[in-house]
């Protein structure tokens, strides 16, 4: 039951303490609740006002059969498959099992052909697949030869890569299992002795104290790792400027995450100078390591702080300066989010047809960055909320995103 609460309030873009403030409850009131400790048998009063407030009927949280999430959407018994590959004891000690773990050139095609489904949006797909890979993975580490060893924790690295970028897609519900995941990722990085990867996993670890509201420590993260393998990443090429240039714009981002003062804004522009000066190094947009770098997503970089920053009008003169057929060289995921970025800055400046706009033609390239992502959610409803007159277009959208539900 608790499980269902967690899926609907994530399906209406709330956090637990908004929930809790909508039922007169503490935040770690509806944490008990949702992890089954308050009670075993919750009262029915209680989940009639549950159900009241997500707007849902009395049997979606009492009836196995009524509950059934998108099938386009990672659900959170999905989060729970991941969490529980992370503590398998095979996972944790390595014990190899009697199946024949794959070998490292498949495992790479694997984890390859996962990282493009994550740049094409293709998140519930990959909420399935992942907790197999977690422990082939891990099995191969394990089986291979002392001299490949490296090799085999580089790609264990990249899985547990992933494995938090796409829990990370998810909000608050999936933030403790995506910091283990990014925890993990770091440790193989450091066994594995690349500093590609360690680069890497160092920006999924920054990103996972960013969204467990812990925006200092993920800036101050970033920024070390970024000065610790500055002088080993540029004499790596592309993959080496990509893996620094989004360490800085992943500093940037918790930077501008925090409030907005004059110090703040300094230090997020500093750091968005310093990822920009990197891309003019590297000299043209690529995507070595499914980064994306390269001067275009700088640019986006720099419109998504200044949203963060409330400064709508000048995310929105910034975008303007980007050409379309560089945008249109990204990836669909990459793509998808500036969009949804431009929708934000157009919401705070309340250009808010334009803002259902840029959510469409976000929803068209990825379908689930807009219809299952908490904070996409939120966005649509606080439009909705706002528009005295809803057009077909946002009422659509809103039932697509499960606003009116």
């Amino acid at each position: 039951m608790g499980r269902r609460i967690a899926y609907w309030r994530d399906r209406r873009g709330l956090t637990q303490a908004d929930l809790g403030a909508l039922l007169g409850q503490s935040r770690r009131w509806v944490q008990a609740l949702e992890g089954g400790q308050r009670q075993s048998d919750p009262r029915l009063s209680t989940l009639l006002r549950v159900a009241e407030v997500l707007r849902i009927p009395l049997e979606n949280l009492v009836s196995d059969g009524a509950f059934s999430p998108r099938p386009e959407c990672t659900t959170p018994a999905e989060v729970e498959s991941i969490r529980a590959a992370l503590q398998r004891h095979d996972v944790l000690t390595g014990t190899v099992t009697g199946e024949d773990p794959p070998t490292l050139a498949d495992l790479w095609r694997r984890v390859s052909y996962c990282c493009e489904a994550f740049q094409a949006g293709h998140y519930a797909t990959l909420g399935r697949t992942l907790p197999n890979l977690i422990v082939q993975a891990q099995h191969a580490v394990h089986a291979t030869a002392a001299d490949t060893v490296h090799t085999a924790y580089g790609i264990l690295s990249r899985v547990y890569q992933l494995t938090a970028s796409v829990l990370h897609k998810y909000g608050e519900v999936a933030a403790p299992v995506a910091w283990h995941a990014a925890d993990r990722a770091l440790l193989a990085a450091e066994r594995a002795g690349d500093p590609v990867a360690i680069g890497a996993a160092s920006r999924r670890v920054a990103k996972s104290l960013m969204y467990q509201g812990q925006a200092p420590a993920a800036v101050e993260f970033a920024t070390a790792a970024a000065q610790r393998l500055h002088s080993e990443l540029t004499d790596r090429g592309a993959l080496g400027l990509s893996t620094l240039g989004m360490l800085y714009l992943n500093a940037a981002v918790a930077s501008s995450a925090q409030e907005s003062t004059s110090t703040t804004r300094r230090t997020t522009t500093a750091l968005v100078e310093e990822a920009e000066a990197v891309a003019e190094r590297q000299g043209s947009d690529a995507n070595e390591d499914w980064t994306s770098f390269g001067p275009t997503n700088v640019a986006l970089h720099r419109v998504d702080v200044l949203m963060r920053l409330d400064d709508g009008w000048s995310a929105l003169e910034a975008a303007t300066g980007i050409a379309p057929s560089a945008l249109g060289g990204l990836s669909r995921e990459r793509r998808a989010l500036h969009l949804i970025t431009v929708a934000r800055a157009q919401h705070q400046i309340r250009r808010r047809d334009d803002a259902v706009n840029s959510l469409l033609e976000a929803e068209r390239l990825v379908p689930e960055e807009v219809r299952c992502r908490p904070s996409t959610i939120s966005l649509v409803r606080e439009i909705y909320g706002v528009t005295p007159s809803p057009d077909g277009r946002l009422r659509a959208l809103a039932e697509r995103c499960g606003v009116l539900e």
